[in-house]
């Protein structure tokens, strides 16, 4: 059968690991962090969340390694639970991967609004009192449109741009946190919990798995690794990708706090640039701020339409969903019936603008942290069996007990009204609708007899 492109290298992966997950929340809704915990509960939130989340990544870089599979959370599942418990977990990440796309494609409308002005008119309708405008539909078509071409005509194209835009938006962050910071003060800091600390904590730690979502993409990638790939490089890929972005979100959070008193600047639109303007007092480094969230949206949209397409691929290639999601392009070997699918449903929940970005992030947390759980039961069930060389020792067990217990907690603290924090109505009409659509896409599939096993060919050492 045809396969996928083998043209990814260890940097590739880290890229596409990192890139994943740190897109222009810093930007677009900080504050909406900063009103979660404050200014030093927010950082902890993040810090916590990111340090809790290591023996996640320690249990995926395992199962990548015994399972180098486009499928990911599919094939591991398929290898220890029945059928439908593979679907669901993989109709879930797939969610987790795919709402970013739109996310990041109203987001750049609302950026390049700030860039030019004049954007922010025909205003064509509204959604929950939100108005939806013409250029920021069409800017975000565009851009849509691009990353669709290149996920369609080659892995390394795409590869190549994630890689350009992720190291471009490091550096670009250095610089202006590091002029900014140099103009702060302490004295910014307060109030430094919103509510308790410990709620203050709880309600970041809430959103932390949709705002880190992404190291555990390096395996939908997993197939497409050079032949001189070594397999141990994904366990560094994947940790290197949660530590920075771990040390990212929280340096971030505390340079904008340090620079300008947060507090007062809430209301303001990107209030991240207007605090870094005010610190240096020009406006030339909110030119730099842009110019690095436009690099870190490119990358996150980009990471996340790769990895939401080679799950699509994968339900299709297992029989799960239609079976033409499946095909491979005879010429560019990109899952191209995927590849369209993903751009074109992109393109259609951008008719929501503006509305969608909060209830997406509360809804993209939990579907990660379903899919994590998931993952880290298979591992601890495949490592009973000694399926696969899968064999723990006891403090490898008991690791991953823990990452499975944090993913858990992760999902279950959205989903139970007594937590504060938890689902609103949109959330779970947003919930609601996925698993309807999937139960639908996957009905006749799941009723026949399951699938074989997709040939990996060469897997790499």
């Amino acid at each position: 059968m045809n396969t996928l492109a083998r043209k990814l290298r260890a940097t590739d992966y880290f890229t596409l690991g990192w890139g994943s997950m740190v897109g222009v929340g810093w930007l677009v809704v900080m504050d909406d962090w900063l009103l979660r915990g404050g200014s030093l509960g927010t950082v902890l939130g993040f810090l916590i969340g990111g340090v809790l989340l290591l023996p996640v990544g320690w249990v995926y870089g395992k199962l990548i390694i015994a399972m180098p599979d486009a499928a990911g959370e599919i094939a591991y599942t398929s290898a220890a639970f029945p059928r439908i418990i593979s679907f669901s977990t993989g109709w879930m990440m797939t969610l987790a991967y795919f709402i970013v796309c739109p996310w990041e494609a109203v987001a750049i409308g609302r950026i390049a609004a700030y860039i030019f002005p004049a954007l922010d008119s025909a205003e064509l309708y509204r959604i929950a009192g939100r108005p939806v405008y013409l250029p920021h539909l069409l800017v975000g078509l565009a851009l849509t449109g691009i990353l669709t071409i290149l996920n369609y005509r080659g892995v390394r194209l795409s590869a190549t741009f994630q890689n350009w835009t992720s190291f471009w938006t490091l550096a670009l962050f250095l610089i202006f946190v590091a002029l900014g910071v140099s103009r702060g003060s302490t004295a910014h800091f307060p109030p430094l919990f919103t509510h308790t600390p410990f709620l203050s904590i709880l309600l970041v730690l809430q959103i932390v798995p949709y705002f880190m979502t992404g190291f555990e993409s390096v395996g939908k990638a997993a197939e497409e690794a050079s032949p001189e790939f070594r397999a141990r490089a994904f366990f560094h890929a994947i940790l290197m990708a949660i530590i920075i972005g771990t040390i990212f979100y929280a340096t971030i959070v505390a340079a904008v706090a340090f620079a300008a008193p947060w507090h007062q600047l809430t209301g303001e639109r990107f209030m991240t640039a207007v605090s870094f303007q005010r610190a240096i007092g020009s406006r030339w480094i909110v030119n730099v701020i842009l110019a690095a969230a436009l690099l870190s949206l490119f990358k996150c949209f980009n990471g996340n339409f790769l990895a939401a397409s080679r799950l699509f691929f994968a339900l299709g290639r297992r029989g799960m969903i239609v079976a033409r999601a499946g095909n491979i392009h005879a010429r560019y070997q990109t899952p191209s019936t995927a590849v369209l699918c993903v751009g074109f449903t992109t393109a259609i929940c951008m008719l929501l603008g503006d509305a969608i970005l909060v209830p997406i992030t509360e809804v993209g947390s939990v579907a990660s942290a379903i899919g994590w759980s998931a993952a880290c039961a298979s591992l601890l069930v495949l490592s009973r069996r000694r399926d696969r060389g899968l064999i723990l020792s006891a403090a490898e067990k008991l690791m991953v007990i823990f990452a499975l217990a944090v993913a858990l907690a992760m999902a279950l603290m959205k989903l139970f009204p007594l937590v504060p924090g938890h689902f609103t109505l949109y959330e779970w009409i947003v919930l609601a609708i996925w698993i309807a659509i999937g139960a639908v896409a996957g009905f006749r599939n799941l009723s026949r007899h399951p699938a074989m096993e997709p040939t990996i060919a060469a897997r790499p050492r």
